[in-house]
């Protein structure tokens, strides 16, 4: 008898509860927020009450699920990783944090379904070339981002005509620039490649005491295109107590050359005719093709030293090497020459006066770095519509 009254109490209960669970269904969720004061904690999931529906019942919309789907990543084409002339390895992770990462090889496989998804370009060591073919190709394509500051190798009006933007990286490379301009200023001065080798040299007994070489402190330095990066050279001349002289389109502000104790020359013969050592800093452009020939050669001292860390093609290299051999200048040292690495006979090589680097301006892990980062930077702000922070406007 106890039994089958406990079972009836049981029976009861999952009744009473099922009727509960009912009535709580058909409750409208704004009366259960009546009862419950300002506490807003309902069950999300019955928050797409419909109302009765036709029949006049009360009708609930299934349980939501709310499924955050991630946001793709706009597309970055790139020219490789690693190799000769891909982004770096080490810049690798930083890109993937904003971009999905397309190399060239991928995106010519798979060009159809990847061409849609390009939003932007990076342009390290030159590559990818932009072509017409390429803009064509690419028809979501807002900005091609140039890691450095020189865009000789880009077509800037071709390139606005499809709606795209050009950026560079002035502000991450001005230091290491203007500090490899000094290194071959001091370098050549003080004769180091040629110590270097004397100091090694397995046929060395003694060291002369006439080998000398010329005093930094206190020449005069002329430096050609006072941009960031030639201002920056100014600066550091300034500690050796050089006297400045200098040569740009536009002069600067007479505060900013008394920072720094510059001179403007107006004429750019003036500053060839009075400097020790004449350095390059300007942007190659059909003006600044062949800036230094015979003629402007002719004009700097016998003494004189000329330092290009600007472009190749701002020196005409036949009338450099007749100046070189023939004493019309001391020396030379150069971090860019024209074409890049120059061919193995080129005379340059086999000259004693001067000095060739393989264009390391810009080669430090700090500038590198902050290249990448001013890229990015650029980019991100031509993608979410900002003002962009470095852009290259068609002249």
């Amino acid at each position: 008898m106890f039994s089958v009254k406990a079972f009836r109490l049981v029976g009861a209960i999952h009744l009473a509860t099922g009727c509960l669970r009912l009535a709580g269904r058909l409750i409208h969720p704004a009366v259960c927020h009546m009862h419950q004061g300002t506490k807003r904690n309902m069950d999300p999931r019955w928050s797409s009450w419909t109302g009765p529906n036709s029949t006049g019942e009360a009708e609930v919309s299934a349980p939501q699920t709310k499924v955050m789907a991630k946001q793709e990543q706009p597309g970055l084409l790139i020219f490789e990783i690693g190799g000769v002339c891909g982004v770096l390895e080490g810049h690798v992770e930083l890109l993937k944090k904003h971009f999905h990462l397309i190399t060239m090889k991928e995106f010519l496989r798979k060009k159809e379904r990847l061409s849609e998804k390009i939003k932007s370009v990076l342009i390290y060591e030159g590559r990818p070339a932009i072509d017409r073919e390429l803009l064509q190709s690419l028809p979501h394509l807002k900005v091609i981002a140039n890691s450095g500051v020189g865009v000789d190798h880009l077509d800037l009006k071709l390139i606005s005509s499809f709606g795209v933007k050009v950026t560079n990286t002035p502000h991450a490379v001005s230091d290491s620039t203007a500090d490899i301009g000094m290194t071959l200023m001091l370098a050549s001065a003080r004769r180091l490649m040629e110590g270097c080798q004397i100091a090694v040299s397995p046929q060395t007994e003694h060291f002369a005491a006439d080998w000398l070489g010329d005093e930094v402190t206190g020449a005069t330095l002329g430096i050609i295109g006072m941009g960031s990066i030639g201002y920056k050279v100014a600066k550091r001349a300034k500690a050796f107590e050089m006297k400045i002289l200098y040569h740009n389109r536009n002069r600067r502000k007479e505060e900013e050359e008394q920072a720094v104790g510059a001179c403007y020359c107006e004429k750019m013969e003036d500053l060839l005719q009075q400097s020790d050592f004449v350095i390059l800093v300007v942007n190659l452009t059909p003006q600044t093709h062949k800036l230094i020939g015979k003629r402007e050669l002719e004009q700097m001292k016998p003494t004189a030293t000329l330092i290009n860390i600007s472009r190749g093609a701002v020196v005409d290299h036949d009338a450099l090497v007749e100046a070189l051999q023939n004493g019309i200048i001391k020396a030379a040292a150069l971090d860019v020459t024209y074409p890049e690495p120059l061919p193995r006979d080129h005379p340059l090589l086999k000259l004693k006066n001067i000095i060739i680097t393989p264009h390391i301006g810009t080669a430090t892990v700090q500038a590198t770095r902050m290249m990448t980062e001013e890229a990015v930077a650029n980019i991100q702000a031509v993608l979410n519509g900002l003002p962009i922070p470095s852009e290259v406007i068609p002249q």
